[in-house]
């Protein structure tokens, strides 16, 4: 069995070093903690965590409210959570809720009995029992909106969402459709504002039957896009609030022998993996996700170890990529 003594000699370094790297590793550089995470798994150490969870009164563990874990952008979130929570020395329980407050609750109970420290909640509309500041336990939000409450980290979404309308108005669009999620979503609520400041901006009256609302999924975009075609006049384009969507409304224009963008222009929203492969290369808007995990891991992290709660709200910058979908 090998031990602690096992891992510094690896690595090259005291014992006493090593022990604070893998327990404090936040207080040695980034550099001692690569050499002695590298040592641990040369000589396969296998500390005891159960002793140290009992030393320490915590589980160094973080729990991560997914609401769709097969969603591509969460995933990248989910990946800058993961390394940054490795750095510091602590694991991630992945909890998928699929929107469900019951689902949500359950996962909660996993930090009420201590099997985590925390809770980081890519859902802008999660408030754990009666309200997220009455929580017994810390909550940071990955993916937040306006009305996030602090501590969060977030993109500007309704300036994203005005800067693509914007650009799609300067190509000569004035007959924008847009496919939006549940009304009730915060994420939709707060493009869709975008979308109407940027109308307003250029004159262009805000059509509610241009209006449609899905699901988040590929499917429903591709529904929505079939019921835009019915439209008279039809659109000349269409902005969608996330990916998924975009990409199964190109799909939609294509079956119906629909061109895009010669017929009609088409936007996504996130630049997850396959914006750049979809056919036509679909523009949207880059949101930092792996960024927004790391920052919001950070914040939970320094919370849990009893430095300063940031009260701030972090807004991350957001990039247009035009690619040949909007012409």
């Amino acid at each position: 069995m090998t031990t602690i003594l096992d891992v510094a000699r690896a690595a090259g370094l005291s014992t006493a070093t090593v022990s604070r790297a893998l327990r404090e590793p936040e207080k040695v550089t980034e550099k001692t903690r690569a050499k002695v995470f590298k040592a641990v798994e040369a000589v396969n150490y296998r500390p005891n965590m159960l002793a140290r969870n009992l030393r320490t009164d915590k589980s160094f563990t973080l729990l991560v409210l997914v609401p769709g874990i097969a969603n591509p952008f969460f995933a990248n979130v989910t990946a800058g959570i993961e390394a940054t929570a490795w750095k510091r020395g602590y694991s991630v329980l992945l909890g998928d809720t699929r929107d469900s407050p019951e689902r949500e609750e359950h996962y909660a109970r996993l930090v009420e009995t201590r099997l985590a420290d925390g809770v980081i909640q890519l859902s802008p509309d999660y408030a754990p029992a009666e309200s997220r500041r009455q929580a017994p336990y810390p909550v940071v939000h990955a993916c937040g909106c306006e009305l996030t409450e602090a501590p969060s980290v977030r993109i500007d979404n309704v300036g994203a969402m005005h800067e693509v309308v914007a650009h799609l108005i300067a190509r000569g669009h004035r007959r924008i459709a847009a496919i939006s999620g549940p009304q009730a979503n915060a994420h939709a609520i707060d493009r869709l504002k975008g979308y109407r400041q940027a109308l307003e901006a250029a004159g262009i009256a805000f059509d509610p039957g241009l209006v449609l609302h899905g699901s988040f999924r590929m499917q429903s975009g591709f529904e929505a896009a079939r019921e835009i075609l019915a439209m008279s006049p039809r659109p000349t384009a269409i902005v969608s609030i996330n990916d998924e969507m975009a990409i199964g409304a190109i799909q939609a224009l294509a079956a119906q022998g629909v061109s895009v963008p010669s017929d009609i222009a088409v936007t996504g929203f996130d630049d997850i993996d396959f914006a750049a492969h979809s056919t036509p290369a679909l523009t949207t808007v880059r949101q930092p996700a792996a960024e927004m995990g790391a920052k919001a891991c950070e914040l939970l992290i320094d919370w849990i170890e009893d430095k300063a709660r940031d009260e701030a709200v972090h807004i991350l910058p957001h990039t247009l990529v035009v690619r040949e979908s909007s012409g």
